[in-house]
């Protein structure tokens, strides 16, 4: 049962707001978590987990399509969309009870309705006239962010965003997907080998555009090979939902598709959060403004995740999360370094990556030095079936520093992290260079990047 007063009340229940509460109470704060939705927020129930559930069931797939050529004779696989859906559904319920039983155990009270910040600093659930206010020593914001129409769209009917995408309960026979950043080409890539016919389109002259040029080449090239058609600097226009369909325009044709799914940006979801009446700052970007300590401009208040800048990534949110955590506890903390953040992207084939681009590390002046192999370069890429998998290394030649790194093949979203790791110590390319890594293995490459990065290449 809730109560009227908290050390801390964290509103937003997503892989931020959760994993602030767990750690709110790991460090003796008495806390509450105020829901609007279900336990978990958007990640768990309607995105991230989501997206990886029907991602695993299309990776299966295609590797049962793929069983001929390690000498494995199967029969053509059958899609049942509506089984997929179930494990989905089976996926997202086992990891939110998981949530929940965190809250239980560390005693923290799930409070469910809206939560706004009042003018001093406390939280109001439910309405402004029929609400109920509770005393909170200390807020933290992790409400997540809300997608974005494109220009002369709004949502409703059979034009969805990318959580709409993943609960479809039928396989759509055409789909539309507008932005191929992260989500889009996730979206895509698993319909695609589902048995959806798809169109992906990106106004950026290439797929995964915020990636290293390199990567994207490889990107595009494995989503074509999945039978998508592919339209880069091209913008949708004029689009018209209706009862079956969706039709628009695009670079003088026309399309018609069962869903048209927009994936070409999200915002912070502030709208309802009281941020004027209580004296938040916000950014000319419309996000919240935070020290590096996630401080907001109102005192004992925090924000975290999607609402404040940075990538809008899960993981991110969750160690901000533990910042203002700690933070409001009075403990010593430190901020990120968004740059050195891992992202992952887990379309076919699978990206990882971090830090700089080549074109970003030469822009900042740095003198930049590539290590590039491909995984057919060591045994296990022959081993796995992907000879074409890259990982590109991006360092400074005066130091060894690690800049970056950039991994697009089989288990890519794995492999980056070593190099997250050398740099987290304050390793450089040369360090990995000299590491004994496992044989046969993928990671063999990682080693032999950085190998041709320091200019002593072995296999390649």
């Amino acid at each position: 049962m809730a109560e009227s007063s908290y050390d801390c009340v964290v509103i937003g229940s997503g892989p931020g707001g959760y994993v602030a509460a767990v750690r709110a109470a790991q460090v003796g704060l008495k806390t509450a978590v105020v829901e609007k939705d279900v336990v978990g927020g958007r990640c768990l129930n309607y995105a991230c987990i989501p997206a990886k559930a029907v991602l695993r069931s299309a990776d299966i797939l295609t590797e049962i399509r793929e069983a001929g050529e390690y000498g494995l004779k199967v029969g053509e696989p059958e899609v049942d969309f509506g089984a997929v859906s179930e494990r989905r559904k089976k996926v997202i319920k086992t990891l939110t009870g998981g949530v929940a039983g965190l809250f239980k155990k560390n005693e923290i009270d799930f409070i469910e309705g809206h939560g706004t910040l009042t003018d001093d600093g406390n939280v109001k659930i439910g309405g402004n006239f029929d609400g109920s206010e509770i005393q909170a020593g200390k807020v933290i914001l992790a409400t997540g962010s809300v997608p974005k129409p494109i220009p002369g769209t709004k949502f409703g009917k059979r034009i969805i965003g990318t959580e709409g995408a993943w609960q479809l309960t039928e396989l759509p026979a055409r789909i539309a997907v507008v932005g191929a950043g992260a989500s889009g080409v996730e979206i895509a890539s698993a319909y695609a080998r589902l048995g959806s016919e798809v169109l992906l389109f990106e106004g950026l002259d290439r797929v995964v555009p915020t990636e290293d040029a390199d990567i994207s080449k490889l990107v595009e090239r494995g989503l074509k090979k999945q039978g998508m058609k592919i339209h880069t600097k091209t913008f949708v226009e004029n689009v018209e939902p209706g009862d079956s369909s969706v039709t628009f325009s695009y670079g003088g044709e026309t399309g018609e598709v069962d869903y048209l799914v927009i994936a070409a940006g999200r915002g912070p979801d502030v709208e309802a959060l009281g941020l004027d009446e209580a004296g938040v700052t916000l950014d000319d970007k419309g996000l919240v403004e935070v020290d590096g300590a996630q401080r907001t401009s109102k005192e004992n208040v925090y924000a975290i995740g999607d609402l404040v800048r940075g990538p809008a990534l899960a993981h991110k949110a969750s160690d901000e999360g533990i910042i203002a955590a700690e933070d409001a506890a009075g403990n010593a903390t430190h901020p990120l370094e968004y740059i050195d953040i891992p992202r992952a992207t887990f379309c076919t084939p699978n990206v990882g990556s971090f830090g700089l681009t080549e074109a970003q590390a030469k822009e900042a002046g740095h003198d930049v030095v590539v290590g590039k192999v491909q995984y057919g370069a060591v045994g296990a890429g022959t081993v796995y079936g992907d000879r074409t998998g890259l990982i590109k290394v991006v360092g400074d030649k005066k130091y060894g520093e690690l800049l970056g790194a950039h991994i697009v093949g089989t288990r890519a979203t794995e492999l980056i992290q070593e190099l997250v790791n050398v740099k987290a110590v304050e390793g450089g390319y040369p360090e990995v260079a000299r590491i004994v890594h496992g044989h046969p293995t993928l990671s063999e490459a990682v080693m032999e990047a950085a190998r041709a990065a320091d200019g002593w290449l072995i296999h390649g």
